[in-house]
C-alpha cells in the first residue's frame, strides 16, 4: 500500500472518530459501537477523546472538583466466597482474619464522627454467620456511634446473601436496611456485568440479572446507589461496553445512580493474576479512556469519579482532565485495595486534593454522599 493510501485511511479513521465526538458534544447519545470504537483507540487520538469528555464534564457539572469526607468500616474479612480478584478475604481460622463486634463498630463510628466525616461506608466479607438481622445490627451500631452521619453501605451481593440466609426476599432486606438507617447502597459487586466473565472472576456472586434487579429494587425504594465497573483483568472491550450499556439502561429507568466509579483492577496479590488468568491490570491509556468514554457514553449520570485508591493520585488528576469531576473520599481506613496489593490507600488529605484541583485551574468543593455541596 502506498503512503498516500495509508494517509487516506488514517484520514477516514480521524473523520469517523471526530464524527462520534461531535455527536456526543451535540448532546446525542452514543451507541455501543461508538463506545467500542473509542475504547479501541491506541494512539495520540486518546487526547481528542479526553478533550471531548472534559467539555462534556464542564457542560454537565461545571468546573468544581468535589470530594466527600468519609471513612470506611470493614466489619469482617471472613467470607464464604473466593473471588479471584480479591486479596482481602479470609476463611475462618486463617491468619489475618477478623470480625468487629458491635462495640468496636460503635467506637469506629464515633471516631469517624470526631473526624467530621459526613459518610461512613461499610462493605465486608460474607461472614458465614451473617443474615439480614446482622446487617441491621451493624447499621444500628453505626447509628449509635455517629447518629447524623450518612450510612453508605452493603451492595447487591450482600443483600442477596442476607435474603437467602434469612429466608426472605431481597426487597424485604432492603426495607429492613433502610429502616435501620441505610442512606445509600454501594454499587459494588458489579465487577463486569457480563455473566461469562463473572463465571471466571466471581462465580459465587449474583448474576448480572440479579444484580440489576436488586439495584432497581433499591432505587424504587428511594435508596440511591453508586455504579461501578472493575476493569483490567480478563474482560474484553466488548464486555466493558456491555457493562456501560447495562448501567445506562438502569439509569434511564430509575435515575437512582448518584455517580459512576471506574475501579482499575489491582492485580498483585490476587488469585486471578497468580494463576495467569488475569493480566497485570489496566494500562494508563485504558484508565484514561475508561474515564473519558464513561463520561461520553453515560449521558444520564452527571458525576464521574476517579478512584485515587486504584490509580494513584497522579493518574486521578489526569482523569479530572478527561471527564471526571469527583475525587471520591478521604477514606481514613481502606482494606480491600490494600489487600490486593495497592499502596498508600488509607487517607487523602483535602489539602492535597485542593492542590490537585488548583493545579488544573479548578475549585475543590466538599459534598455529601448525594452530591449536595457543603
Amino acid at each position: 500500500m502506498s503512503r498516500g493510501s495509508i494517509l487516506a485511511l488514517r484520514g477516514d479513521d480521524d473523520r469517523e472518530l471526530h464524527g462520534i465526538l461531535d455527536e456526543a458534544l451535540a448532546g446525542n447519545r452514543l451507541s455501543e459501537e461508538d463506545a467500542y470504537r473509542l475504547f479501541s483507540i491506541g494512539d495520540r487520538r486518546i487526547w481528542d477523546v479526553a478533550r471531548a469528555a472534559d467539555e462534556r464534564r464542564e457542560a454537565a457539572v461545571g468546573n468544581q472538583v468535589t470530594y466527600v469526607r468519609n471513612q470506611n468500616i470493614n466489619v469482617t474479612n471472613y467470607c464464604i466466597n473466593s473471588c479471584g480478584f480479591c486479596g482481602f478475604s479470609r476463611k475462618p481460622g486463617e491468619e489475618g482474619g477478623y470480625y468487629h463486634d458491635r462495640e468496636v463498630i460503635r467506637e469506629k463510628a464515633a471516631l469517624a464522627k470526631n473526624r467530621k466525616v459526613t459518610e461512613i461506608c461499610t462493605v465486608s466479607g460474607l461472614h458465614p454467620d451473617f443474615d439480614a438481622d446482622s446487617y441491621v445490627r451493624i447499621f444500628e451500631a453505626i447509628r449509635e456511634g455517629a447518629p447524623d452521619v450518612h450510612i453508605h453501605a452493603s451492595n447487591p451481593m450482600e443483600v442477596a446473601y442476607a435474603a437467602k440466609k434469612s429466608g426472605i426476599t431481597t426487597l424485604e432486606v432492603l426495607q429492613m436496611m433502610k429502616d435501620a438507617g441505610l442512606g445509600s447502597l454501594c454499587g459494588t459487586a458489579a465487577e463486569i456485568l457480563v455473566d461469562e466473565v463473572r463465571r471466571v472472576i466471581c462465580p459465587g456472586k449474583v448474576s448480572t440479572d440479579e444484580w440489576v434487579r436488586i439495584i432497581m429494587e433499591a432505587h424504587r425504594l428511594g435508596i440511591r446507589s453508586t455504579a461501578t465497573i472493575m476493569y483490567g483483568h480478563c474482560e474484553t472491550v466488548q464486555d466493558r461496553v456491555r457493562h456501560l450499556s447495562v448501567i445506562r439502561d438502569i439509569q434511564d429507568k430509575t435515575g437512582g445512580f448518584t455517580e459512576f466509579v471506574p475501579l482499575s483492577f489491582i492485580h498483585m496479590n490476587t488469585p486471578l493474576f497468580r494463576k495467569g488468568i488475569a493480566r497485570a491490570g489496566a494500562t494508563g491509556r485504558e484508565d484514561l479512556l475508561m474515564t473519558a468514554v464513561s463520561r461520553l457514553f453515560l449521558d444520564s449520570i452527571d458525576h464521574i469519579q476517579v478512584s485515587w485508591v486504584k490509580t494513584g493520585v497522579k493518574m486521578a488528576q489526569i482523569g479530572l482532565l478527561a471527564g471526571a469531576n469527583d475525587l471520591g473520599g478521604t477514606m481514613f481506613e481502606e482494606s480491600i485495595s490494600k489487600g490486593a496489593g495497592a499502596m498508600n490507600t488509607d487517607y487523602l488529605d483535602p489539602a492535597e486534593m485542593d492542590r490537585i484541583a488548583a493545579d488544573i485551574g479548578r475549585q475543590l468543593r466538599q459534598r455529601d454522599t448525594l452530591y449536595h455541596l457543603i
